[in-house]
């Protein structure tokens, strides 16, 4: 058969024009969004290091721990549930959760199925000293209820194992100081989370209440708030502090999706095992950092592709060789 130059010139160009229209965009806008920062925020509550939303940003320490919903609510995730955060603090590392679960002022005395808050015990996230726990109606034939100073006085060596019935909180309930109507209530602080869980088995119900720092200026002055404080740790290491040096760049610390090693995460489309400025350094593509949002949109190009390709084979099996003529036969728009 004959060598047809315009035949060739023909599907060539219908292939170009196709290629251009249904597959070069979904090129562009994975660079794109790969090449986006990591979020800053959820809501008003700013994300830095060590934690991160997107995938690959922070301290692998943390991965995967925090959500942020389509409405902007911060959640931790825990071996016992999402709780939402109420704020975190980096300069005194710490987070403030509130438990649906737990007891409220406006439950009264009246007491809601609940369960045992945890924590992984393995990661780098700790219940703060600064908690106390209020349980309410507690069984006294499984439960030690007894005022703490006079039973540690009688039994020095079993002094932990009282559940306080004279705790001040329990006497002055944050916010509503009647409202248990002259049910018990004692505080005491579970050592472990098993401790927790036997507690709540004996217990109608409990609560955590924190102690927040009253202002700037008054380190001594704290007023009790329900909530729970989880303390965290800021693994700081020479890379993530080159990394953060704005002289050097100003980048953010991350880490690879798969290999979890340090990665300097700059504002350029790549990223550096060492600094943002440091061009000698090897860099890595993003797409392995915002790996959900380019998984996504991978697969709209894919569809864009066979869609692209499907309607060329369609056009070429149907229009008349026309080459270099537009009729109404072949036209494509």
């Amino acid at each position: 058969m004959a060598y047809n130059p315009s035949s060739r010139s023909c599907s060539y160009d219908s292939f170009c024009f196709l290629f251009i229209t249904f597959v070069l965009p979904y090129f562009f806008l994975t660079k794109a969004q790969a090449a986006s920062h990591c979020r800053a925020s959820c809501g008003t509550i700013p994300i830095n290091y060590p934690f991160g939303i997107n995938d690959g940003c922070g301290s692998p320490y943390y991965r995967h721990m925090l959500l942020c919903s389509d409405s902007g609510i911060l959640q931790l995730r825990t071996p016992s549930g999402r709780y939402q955060v109420r704020s975190i603090s980096y300069s005194d590392p710490h987070m403030i959760v509130t438990d649906p679960f737990m007891w409220k002022c406006q439950d009264g005395h009246h007491f809601r199925a609940t369960r045992a808050f945890s924590l992984d015990s393995s990661t780098h996230l700790t219940l703060s000293s600064q908690n106390d726990y209020l349980f309410f109606n507690c069984s006294e034939e499984k439960v030690i209820v007894e005022p703490k100073p006079i039973f540690c006085e009688r039994f020095p060596d079993r002094c932990d194992s009282t559940c306080d019935s004279a705790s001040y909180l329990c006497r002055h309930l944050p916010g509503c100081g009647a409202a248990l109507g002259g049910r018990s209530c004692c505080s005491y602080f579970p050592k472990a989370t098993e401790s927790l869980r036997l507690m709540l088995k004996y217990c109608a119900s409990y609560t955590s209440i924190y102690w927040r720092i009253n202002g700037a200026n008054a380190p001594d002055d704290h007023v009790p708030e329900y909530g729970i404080r989880v303390d965290f740790d800021i693994p700081v290491t020479t890379d993530c502090l080159q990394c953060q040096d704005m002289k050097k760049g100003g980048g953010r610390c991350g880490f690879d999706t798969q290999s979890q090693k340090f990665l300097c995460l700059c504002n350029q489309r790549s990223n550096v095992t060492t600094y943002c400025n440091d061009h000698s350094s090897s860099s890595h593509s993003k797409a392995g950092i915002i790996a959900g949002t380019v998984t996504g949109v991978s697969a709209a190009g894919a569809l864009g592709i066979g869609a692209g390709l499907w309607y060329w084979k369609k056009v070429r099996a149907s229009a008349p060789v026309t080459c270099g003529v537009q009729s109404n036969e072949n036209r494509l728009f």
